[in-house]
Order: C-alpha cells, then structure tokens, then sequence
C-alpha cells in the first residue's frame, strides 16, 4: 500500500442503479481490495437498502417521505443527510468525506461551515441544467466548495475549467469483468424467456426514457430499422431517477401511438423498468447490440459493461466516448440524426462487423479495471489526509 490506510466515507444520492451510484460502490470495493476502508451512504426512503450486495461497507440513511417537486426532495435529502452525520461520532470515524452528487456535497457543505469536518471531496459525472434556481443553485454550492473536484472524463474537465474556472482533476471510471462477463449463464435463458424476445436482433437501451439518453430519437431509428428487420425488438431497461422526464416521455409514447407498436413483454418494444443487478450481465448477453446515442453523459458506464460481456455497441461520435474509446471499439452515430442512429444499427448486427466489435469491446473492457479508478482517487485522498492532518483539529 501506497501511503496510510484511510477510512473514506462516500455519499451518493440514491441506493437505486445509476451511474453515479455504481461508480461509489464500484471504487469503495477496489478501495477496500487496497486496503482502505470504505463505506457507501445514501439516503434509503423504501428501506430497500442498496440494489446490490458489495464487499466494502454500505449504509441506508435513514429518509423521509417528501410530498411536492423536486426542489422539496433536494432540500429534504440534504437534510435527511445532515440529521445522520451530526450525530455525535459520525464524521469523527472518517478520514475524507467524498460527495458524488449535489444532495449530499451541499451535506458535507454545511457540516465544513459549521466547523464539523475538515473539508471534503466532490465528484462532478456530469451536469444538469436545472429550471428550479434553488436547486442550480445547490448543484453549484455543492461543487465551489469542495477542497478537490474530481470528474470522469476530459470534456467534464475542460467544461468546468472553461465555463467555470474550477480546475478538476479526472479519475475515469471502470468495470468489473468478474461480473460482466461473456460467458453464458442459465440466467440468460430465463431472462430472455421472462421478456419475451426472440429470434431478434434485439437492441438494447439502459438508463430508461429520458431526454438526455435521446430515447425518442433511438425509437425513431430502431422503427426505421424495423422495417427492414421485421422481427427486430428495442429494450429499455433502468429508469430509476430523481427527475422528471415528462417531456421525453411523452414524445416516446406519441411515436409508439402514432406508428401502433405494442410494448411489453413479447412485444417490439419492451420496457423492463429497474431490473435486479443480477440480471444486468444476462441483458448485456443475451442482446445482439446496446444502443448508445446518448446526448449527454458523464462517461457512459455501460458501454463498457456492455463490451465486457461481448456486445457490439453503438454510441454518439462525441465526447466523452470518443475520449476512452478507440475508432474500432464501436459503430458511432451522430445522436441528432435518426438516420445516422439507425444505419449504425443496421450494421451492429451484420455478422462480420458484430463479431470485429465483439472482440474489440472484450479488448477494451480488458484495460479498464476499477483498481486504476481506485488508485487515481487514493492519490486525492492522501494529499488531502496529510494537509488536513497538519491543521489544528476541527472543533467538535
């Protein structure tokens, strides 16, 4: 080990499967194979605790109910946060304090001003554009006071420096390929028979209906290529958020009226809505193509889930795909062009070039383990340990 062995709190906003959330649990695990101790929080209203089991430490803060939009559920959250770490000893059994979100950076805020911790750390995955100024406002809060920002990708770094003058220091993010795998699993079958898909292509969508996933735009496209390949169906798997997509799903749900697609199990349209951790792996297999054209992301974790498991990937020519992957690692399509997502498509399940991009996205997958993740972040967190352990201590 590198340094001191550190006991590092982390703080996401949910204990559903998000991107966010995934990237805690997955760096508090390579952090605890280093060596450190690291614990997972997040605020846990259902009593559900977190969707999947973990070798480090986990726990569900206690969270209340909220009745009203999402302005009330930020501020409650952030409450919720400060009620569990103000009491006496919470923060004191911690070294770093590391926010992966506003909710809990605008927490560990409050608790430095009131001179309960030292300073924290401040992951930004990507922005939002907030029409609530209060809420903007916290995201804001959360970021300009952190003692370090990190963030998963070169464009979120040179955005935050360019539009904002915060320098941040880029960690990227990982996947496990014990767990995503390419080797076939009963689990395939049952899962494929529980959806009722078929002889196929299936292509597949995670993150559920949102406008920043450019879902109605991948409905476009996959209608297109409906016509030509008949039997063809689209998954949409995930759609746990905080947020409202109204908009989006409404623009998806008038393509599906307006063009008669059934959607359900068996139909061309299947939307499975949050799925057991369990079963990711199995989707990933037993897809033909995960479909990508995503308008807006932070790194794009699934993608490299995805080839993990031996799935051809279509994703959007921007950044930040084209930061970590190479020219041949994918079918890139311009998202705003329906016609570019569904040649791209098209393509992903031509025998030849599926098999080129399956063992393109398996050598891929290869080079990004989490423990590089892990390691970036110990860094951070040993400078900040060494300056912050020269300060006289925080009064409690």
């Amino acid at each position: 080990m590198t340094g001191p062995a550190l006991s590092v709190a982390l703080l996401a906003h949910s204990t559903n499967p998000r991107g966010g959330v995934v990237h805690a649990l997955e760096l508090a695990d390579s952090l605890a194979g280093l060596g450190h101790r690291a614990v997972v929080h997040a605020p846990d209203a259902g009593g559900r605790g977190f969707f999947r089991r973990t070798r480090c430490g986990t726990v569900a803060v206690p969270a209340r109910p909220v009745s009203g939009g999402l302005g009330a559920l930020v501020e409650t959250r952030i409450a919720d946060y400060l009620a569990f770490f103000e009491r006496p000893g919470a923060v004191e059994r911690f070294d770093i304090l590391h926010a992966q979100d506003g909710i809990s950076g605008n927490a560990l805020a409050t608790l430095r001003e009131r001179g309960r911790i030292p300073g924290y750390v401040c992951t930004v995955h990507h922005l939002d554009a907030f029409e609530d100024a209060a809420v903007e406002a916290r995201q804001w809060r959360a970021i300009r006071n952190a003692d370090r920002v990190l963030c998963v990708s070169a464009l979120w770094q040179e955005r935050l420096l360019r539009e904002h003058g915060i320098a941040a220091t880029p960690v990227g993010n990982g996947v496990d390929t014990r767990r995503f795998t390419p080797q076939p699993a009963p689990r395939d079958d049952a899962l494929r028979a529980r959806l009722g898909l078929g002889t196929g292509p299936v292509f597949l969508s995670v993150g559920g209906v949102e406008e920043r996933k450019n879902s109605a735009r991948l409905l476009d496209a996959f209608l297109r290529v409906r016509a030509v390949l008949p039997a063809a169906q689209l998954v949409i798997a995930g759609g746990a958020t905080l947020l409202d997509h109204g908009a989006e799903v409404r623009a998806f749900e008038g393509l599906i009226a307006a063009h008669g697609v059934a959607v359900g199990p068996g139909a061309p349209v299947v939307r499975t809505g949050p799925l057991p951790d369990g079963d990711m792996p199995a989707l990933f297999r037993i897809a033909d193509a995960l479909v990508f054209p995503s308008l807006r992301e932070g790194f794009g974790l699934v993608v490299l889930e995805a080839m993990a498991c031996g799935t051809p990937c279509v994703v959007s020519a921007i950044a930040p795909f084209t930061e970590h992957l190479a020219p041949d690692d994918a079918l890139w399509a311009d998202p705003c062009d329906v016609a570019s997502i569904a040649a791209a498509m098209g393509e992903a399940v031509k025998p030849g070039r599926a098999s080129a991009l399956r063992a393109a996205g398996l050598r891929r997958a290869a080079l990004m383990g989490w423990d590089r993740c892990a390691r970036r972040h110990r860094t951070v967190y040993t400078e900040l340990w060494n300056q912050w352990s020269t300060r006289a201590p925080c009064p409690r």
